[in-house]
Order: C-alpha cells, then sequence, then structure tokens
C-alpha cells in the first residue's frame, strides 16, 4: 500500500466520484461556468477541497498514461539577478536533457508572490518544484507534498518543511574572505549585505563574525550596514564610512548588488585603489574594472546539477529520506581585496 505522501495526485474522475456528479460536470465548475447547478457547483468544490485537487491546465497531460507534463516550475528571487539568470539557465539545459521544460518566475521577496506563483505552477500540473524561498514558513507544502508534488530547495533551505535541499557553504566562504582580508593587513573592516532576515545574508554576516572574532578584533556596529532595498540609504551609510575621519580600510560586501554600489562609493570618492574590496556573489564586469574586484562566487552548476538530480530523482520515485547538500564556493582573486 502507497503511503499518503507517495499517493497520485487526485484526478477529476475522483472528484466527480466524490461530489457524485460527472466529469463533465466538475469540468465546467473548474472553468467557471455559470450555468452550473449551484448545488452541484458547491458540491463540486467542497470535493475538490476535500482531495486537495487542482485543475489540470495542460491539456497535453490528458494523454499521457502517468500523468506527468515534464515541465518542472522555477522560483527565483530575481531573475535579472546574476545568480538567478545563471540558475535558470544551467536548469535549462539539465532539465530539456531529460525531456523536461522549465516554467520560471520571479518572487522578489515577497512570499504572497511566492505562494501565488507555487499555486500558479501546480495548477498548471508541473511535476516538480525548484524554489529558491523568500517566505519563513513553508509548513503550508505539506497537503501539496500529499498530493504528490516533488520539491527542491536552493540558495536557502525551506523553514518548518523538510526537503531536498542545495545550498553554498555560505558562513564558512564569507569567514574565509573576511579572513583573506585581515592577512593582508586589515583590522578595521566594514560589512554590506542584505537583510538579515535572509538566511544567506545571517550566515555570510555570521561568517564575518567568526573572522573577527578569531582575530580578536572587536566588532564596530558603525561600519555595518544590513538590506539592499533602498539604494539612497547604502549611499548615505557608505558616503559616511568614506568620508568620516576613521574610515575602514577594506570593506566585505556580502551581496552581488551590494558590491556594486560598494564599488559606485569607492568610485565616487575616488578610493578603489586605497580601500579593499572583497564580494560574494559573481559580477560579470569584475574583471574589466581596475582594480579587478576580488569575488566569493557560488558553483552555480554544480548547484544546478544537484539540485535537476534531486528532483528527477523524485519525480521518478525516490523515496528517501531528504538531503542538505553544501557546495564549495570559488574565490577568485583580482586585485581588490588584496590591496
Amino acid at each position: 500500500m502507497k503511503s499518503e505522501t507517495n499517493r497520485a495526485r487526485p484526478t477529476i474522475r475522483e472528484v466527480a466520484a466524490l461530489s457524485g456528479t460527472s466529469i463533465k460536470t466538475v469540468s465546467r465548475v473548474m472553468n467557471g461556468v455559470s450555468t452550473v447547478d449551484p448545488s452541484l457547483a458547491k458540491a463540486v468544490n467542497q470535493a475538490a477541497r476535500k482531495l486537495n485537487y487542482r485543475p489540470n491546465f495542460t491539456a497535453g497531460n490528458l494523454r499521457r498514461v502517468d500523468g506527468r507534463t515534464n515541465t518542472i516550475g522555477l522560483l527565483l528571487k530575481d531573475i535579472s539577478n546574476p545568480f538567478s539568470s545563471a540558475l535558470h539557465r544551467a536548469l535549462e539545459d539539465l532539465a530539456r536533457a531529460e525531456g523536461f521544460d522549465v516554467i520560471a518566475g520571479s518572487m522578489d521577496e515577497m512570499p504572497e508572490r511566492e505562494s501565488e506563483l507555487i499555486n500558479t505552477f501546480i495548477s498548471r500540473r508541473v511535476d516538480g518544484l525548484i524554489i529558491v524561498p523568500t517566505t519563513s514558513d513553508h509548513k503550508y507544502l505539506e497537503k501539496e507534498r500529499k498530493s504528490g508534488m516533488k520539491f527542491v530547495f536552493v540558495d536557502r533551505p525551506a523553514n518548518n518543511f523538510v526537503a531536498d535541499t542545495v545550498v553554498a557553504t555560505n558562513k564558512k566562504s564569507a569567514q574565509e574572505a573576511t579572513e583573506h582580508l585581515i592577512k593582508n593587513g586589515h583590522s578595521r573592516i566594514a560589512y554590506m549585505g542584505d537583510s538579515q532576515d535572509i538566511y544567506t545574508a545571517a550566515e555570510r554576516f555570521s561568517g564575518y563574525k567568526a573572522a573577527l572574532a578569531k582575530a580578536k578584533i572587536k566588532l564596530d556596529q558603525s561600519i555595518i550596514h544590513h538590506g539592499v532595498a533602498d539604494k539612497h540609504e547604502i549611499d548615505d551609510f557608505t558616503t559616511s564610512i568614506l568620508t568620516g575621519i576613521n574610515r575602514p580600510t577594506a570593506i566585505f560586501s556580502s551581496q552581488n548588488y551590494v558590491t556594486i554600489e560598494a564599488i559606485r562609493a569607492l568610485t565616487k570618492h575616488r578610493l578603489s585603489k586605497k580601500v579593499a574590496l572583497v564580494g560574494f556573489d559573481d559580477l560579470p564586469f569584475a574583471d574589466l574594472v581596475d582594480p579587478g574586484i576580488t569575488l566569493v562566487t557560488q558553483d552555480i552548476q554544480k548547484m544546478a546539477e544537484l539540485s535537476a538530480h534531486l528532483l528527477f530523482e523524485r519525480i521518478k520515485g525516490k523515496t528517501s529520506k531528504a538531503e542538505l547538500h553544501e557546495v564549495e564556493t570559488i574565490f577568485t582573486q583580482r586585485g581588490s581585496g588584496e590591496l
């Protein structure tokens, strides 16, 4: 007997049977036909909710015996972000090799957008979801898993929901990047990163603090900034620390958009060759500026390969315990971190 977790997704036939109506009636209700008898529509909707049934909007699925559509959904923070776009591209190639198509969407760190996209993709009967999560609580996904949906989380783990997960060595790599600056003679190192509500940002800040503690350098909150939403706020911060009496001799930037703002500030104040900089996450132009930008970059290809492998194994029926994989980052010295 199959476990509840691995049972097939509820079908339109099951909704019809439970509601005591026909498949045609269920189809008409799901498609919003207004002429359906209200009592029948009520019975159908109640049955659909009880079964956690999602209408199938992919007609090609009707021709497949296994009910699969050979599509997966990919939920990203922002497709225009270099990390997101690179992950998307890598997963497209890997999915194509398995005979799958990828549907992607951006969440912009909005929990309501995440749940909206998940509902949309599930309604389109994707066979699995790869998610770079934004919301703080994923317990609501349990009912989808019980209906047969497969999940893999990338870059950040889920909360209150156990699933296969692929992340980078955020804390370790941030600590090593900060230690690199310390080894080059710096003790006053500013920190710039994303909101501490975000897993990766919290891990990277933790690595920064660990490096300072190891070197017995006191944490100075006046040269620490969290958040990327307000560019004016970032500009005010960089201006204040770079024009102050006791300016930092180095900056560790733990997110690519923040690194761009750090580069802009250093250029504006003509300090690009005086204040060291190490960034986390890739920048396409890192080797084109002077000095080149020293970066910690995630091995996106490896992360994509692992997440795709985990998802396709689940789709094929793998039922073992969820796995967590940490992928080592790549450290590239280009000059800015070695000043």
